[in-house]
């Protein structure tokens, strides 16, 4: 007898909507609002985000105002460290139109990378309130940005209710600095767990970091600065790929 030294490896991709156990995934049901769950130790997820926005440009052909297709893209990698620990990785893609327009409103992203841990106090439903910590280091072509968070949750069946508490600190490579606030709440409610319809609120209001006389000189705050409010409805749709690799040394005789 002899062993072989042939290793077989089955694999299998599987799409699903809302046939995967809760446990398998760790759905984001608000646009801007974290919730307060992580990803168990060792589990990892990978997701992509696409944003799409008509926004107004200048063509440099005519010099008159025309309609632009703005597209980012983020692709994140989530690890769980420990049953608490969460690490996320991201990379932004954010395509320019090339020479042919000018004026082109700035994408919250850019082309760059993020790094995040969020870590949750205790477990779901042993205090009053969810509790968990969040922070990001993002660095791009515009800028390094701090960005810290507390997150607050609480359950209720299917019902979800999160709020978040969000500051940063924007360095602009060209000398600039920021203290932004954007604190957010939503609610959401699991229908099935492929589909989460909710509410959130968001408030973003910028901060720069100047002196007294550049103060003055400045005088009251551009529309830029904000603050800005968003109230609306938001839905997720979730749609899963499992992806099931399993190794094994078969014998064979001599």
């Amino acid at each position: 007898m002899k062993r072989s030294s042939v290793l077989a490896i089955a694999a299998s991709a599987i799409a699903t909507l809302g046939g995967v156990p809760a446990a398998l995934a760790n759905p984001r049901p608000l646009p801007y609002t974290y919730t307060y769950p992580t990803l168990p130790k060792g589990a990892f997820e990978v997701e992509q985000f696409v944003d799409f926005t008509p926004v107004k440009a200048i063509s440099t052909s005519t010099g008159e105002e025309t309609f632009y297709g703005a597209t980012q893209f983020v692709t994140e990698v989530e690890i769980g460290i420990t049953d608490r620990l969460e690490l996320g990785v991201y990379v932004s893609l954010v395509p320019r139109p090339g020479e042919t327009l000018t004026s082109i409103p700035v994408m919250p992203e850019g082309n760059g990378s993020k790094q995040r841990l969020r870590y949750r106090v205790l477990d779901q439903g042993e205090l009053p309130i969810d509790l968990a910590f969040y922070g990001e280091v993002v660095e791009n072509e515009r800028e390094i940005e701090l960005e810290a968070k507390v997150i607050a949750a609480r359950h209720f069946g299917p019902l979800q209710i999160a709020a978040n508490l969000s500051g940063e600190m924007e360095a602009y490579f060209n000398g600039e600095l920021e203290l932004v606030l954007n604190p957010s709440v939503g609610i959401s409610y699991e229908v099935v767990p492929a589909f989460h319809p909710g509410f959130e609120y968001w408030m973003r209001a910028e901060f720069p970091l100047e002196s007294e006389e550049e103060e003055e000189e400045e005088g009251e705050r551009g529309f830029n600065l904000g603050p800005h409010h968003y109230l609306g409805a938001t839905f997720m749709f979730n749609v899963m790929v499992e992806i099931k690799v399993t190794a094994y040394r078969p014998l064979a005789k001599s």
